[in-house]
C-alpha cells in the first residue's frame, strides 16, 4: 500500500453561476478564469508533489472526458485514472467510487484527499499545516473536512459548527449548517465558531467505506459494483451505467458526514474561494486602481467596481459602477456585480424556455480531443463553421448521408483523404467533399490548422456523422 496521499478531484460539475462563460459543455472548471491556467489545472499543480502525493484519480462526467485528458496533458500532470461517471448521483457515490477503485489500485486503507476542481487556493504554511493536521487525524478513522474561517456573512456557503481555531488542529464537528439567510450567517459570524464547508475532505479509504456500508448501503453497492464492472475505455476507466444508476442521488454531506459521529474538522484561514459568482471572481484576481476587473478586448471610461470579460467581441462601458458584463460571441450578461448570484435564476428561466435552453448548454465553440470549431453563420440549408486542428491530430474516417462540404485552409497544413486518395492542402487552397463522400482530416505540421467549412444540404445536424474509424473510441 502506497505511504502517499491518493488526490481524488471532482471534475463533473457542470456550474452554470458564471454563466454564460461557463455552460454545461464546458464548466467553469476547465476555464482559466485567474491567469491562463484552468481552475482543474490549477488543481493538479497543488497535488503535484510526488514526495506527499501520488497521481491523482479524476472522477469525472463522460462528456469531459477528453478535455480531463487534454489539460491533465498540457499542465505535465501524470494521474492514476481518469473514472468516468455514466449518469450524475452526486459527491456521494462519485467519492465512494473512487476510494474503492483506489483500494483495488494501492491498498485498503490507502489516505485519500478528496477536492473539488473548481476551487481557488492559496498554497502556503497553513495550507500545508492543515494538510499534515488532516491526515494525522484521518490516519485515526476520522472523517475529516476543512473548514474556512469566514470573512463575511457568506449565503451561498454551508457551514460547520465546531470548537475548533486556526492552527489547534482537528476538533469534532457539532454539526452541519445549510446555506442560511443574510440575518442568520451574520449572527453566526458574531457568534463565532462557525466555519465555511469547504467541500473537501481527508479520509482513509476504510474509513469512509465502512460509514458507507452503515449509513448509506445503497451508495457503497452501487459504488462497489460499477467499479468491479468498469471497463477500460482507451485512458479511461468506464464505471459500469447500469449499477452506479442504482445510486442514490445525494451528497457527501448528506450521506455520510451529517450522520457520522467520526466526522472532524481542521479550521484554516488560507486564501480559498469557491469562484461560485461572478463577484467571486472580481473579489480574487488582481484589479485595476479604480476596482475594476477586464478579460478580453474592453474599453472603460468612468467605470468602477465592475467586472468586464469578453471572448470575442470588443465591449466598451461608460459611466457606471458595480456592473458585472459578461460577452460571448452568441449571448451577453448585464447585472449588478453586487448581486451576480442572480445569475443562477436566470439560467433556469433560460433553460426553461426550449428556444434559449442551447445557450445553457453549449458554446459557440465547441472542444474536441482533435481540436474543436465555432459556429460562424447559419442560414437555410447551409452552416458556416471555423475548424481548429491541433497539430498531429486527426478527425475520425467519416461520412455524411445528407450534406457536402467544402474546405479552404486558412492557417497550416491539411492532409484530406477523400475516399482513399489523399491531398495535402496549404493556406489559401480548397477542396470539395461531394454528400456521402468517406472522408477525413488532418494536422500533418507543426502549428495548428485552421481552415473554414462551408456546409451545404437538406440537414446540418451534427449528428448527420457516420464514424468508420476513430482513434478516441468514437466510431
Amino acid at each position: 500500500m502506497t505511504k502517499l496521499i491518493v488526490p481524488v478531484i471532482l471534475a463533473g460539475g457542470q456550474g452554470t453561476r458564471l454563466w454564460p462563460l461557463s455552460r454545461a459543455a464546458r464548466p467553469k472548471q476547465f476555464l482559466p478564469l485567474l491567469g491562463p491556467q484552468s481552475l482543474f489545472q490549477k488543481t493538479l499543480e497543488r497535488v503535484g508533489d510526488r514526495s506527499l502525493y501520488a497521481p491523482a484519480i479524476v472522477i469525472t462526467n463522460s462528456d469531459y472526458r477528453f478535455i480531463v485528458a487534454e489539460q491533465a496533458l498540457e499542465s505535465g500532470a501524470t494521474l492514476t485514472a481518469i473514472l468516468l461517471e455514466p449518469v450524475a448521483r452526486n459527491t456521494a457515490v462519485a467519492i465512494a467510487a473512487a476510494a474503492a477503485y483506489a483500494e483495488e489500485h494501492f491498498g485498503i486503507g490507502v489516505m485519500l484527499h478528496v477536492l473539488p476542481s473548481d476551487h481557488d487556493i492559496a498554497v502556503d504554511d497553513g495550507y500545508n499545516l492543515a494538510v499534515h493536521q488532516a491526515v494525522k487525524a484521518a490516519g485515526t478513522g476520522q472523517l475529516v473536512t476543512f473548514g474556512i474561517m469566514p470573512t463575511h456573512p457568506e449565503t451561498g456557503f454551508g457551514y460547520i459548527k465546531a470548537d475548533a481555531k486556526i492552527g489547534a488542529g482537528i476538533r469534532p464537528v457539532e454539526r452541519f449548517i445549510e446555506k442560511p439567510n443574510a440575518e442568520r450567517a451574520a449572527q453566526m459570524l458574531a457568534e463565532g465558531g462557525y466555519f465555511w464547508n469547504s467541500g473537501m475532505f481527508m479520509i482513509g479509504s476504510d474509513a469512509f467505506l465502512r460509514e458507507c456500508a452503515t449509513l448509506s448501503r445503497d451508495t457503497l453497492t452501487a459504488a462497489r459494483g460499477a467499479v468491479g464492472k468498469a471497463k477500460a475505455d482507451l485512458d479511461f476507466i468506464r464505471l459500469d451505467e447500469a449499477t452506479f444508476a442504482t445510486a442514490p442521488n445525494i451528497s457527501v454531506d448528506y450521506a455520510i458526514f451529517e450522520k457520522t459521529d467520526k466526522a472532524a474538522v481542521v479550521a484554516v484561514n488560507f486564501g480559498w474561494s469557491d469562484l461560485g459568482s461572478w463577484d467571486a471572481v472580481w473579489k480574487n484576481a488582481t484589479r485595476d486602481s479604480a476596482q475594476n476587473l477586464t478579460q478580453g478586448s474592453v474599453t472603460l471610461s468612468g467605470v468602477s467596481n465592475s467586472l468586464v470579460v469578453t471572448d470575442h467581441a470588443h465591449v466598451a462601458v461608460d459611466s457606471l459602477d458595480d456592473i458585472a458584463v459578461i460577452a460571448t460571441n452568441d449571448a451577453v450578461y448585464v447585472g449588478r456585480l453586487s448581486e451576480a448570484q442572480k445569475v443562477g435564476a436566470m439560467v433556469k428561466t433560460l433553460r426553461a424556455d426550449k428556444s434559449t435552453v442551447g445557450l445553457t448548454e453549449i458554446h459557440r465553440t465547441a472542444y474536441r480531443p482533435w481540436g474543436g470549431y465555432s459556429s460562424v453563420l447559419n442560414g437555410e440549408r447551409f452552416q458556416v463553421k471555423r475548424l481548429f486542428v491541433k497539430p498531429g491530430k486527426k478527425l475520425s474516417l467519416q461520412k455524411h448521408h445528407h450534406r457536402a462540404e467544402h474546405w479552404v485552409v486558412v492557417r497550416g497544413t491539411a492532409e484530406v483523404t477523400v475516399d482513399g486518395t489523399i491531398t495535402v492542402l496549404s493556406e489559401n487552397q480548397s477542396i470539395y467533399l461531394p454528400l456521402g463522400c468517406t472522408h477525413r482530416l488532418a494536422n500533418p505540421g507543426k502549428i495548428d490548422l485552421e481552415l473554414i467549412e462551408v456546409q451545404t444540404g437538406s440537414y446540418l445536424g451534427e449528428d448527420d456523422i457516420i464514424r468508420i474509424e476513430d482513434e478516441f473510441g468514437r466510431a
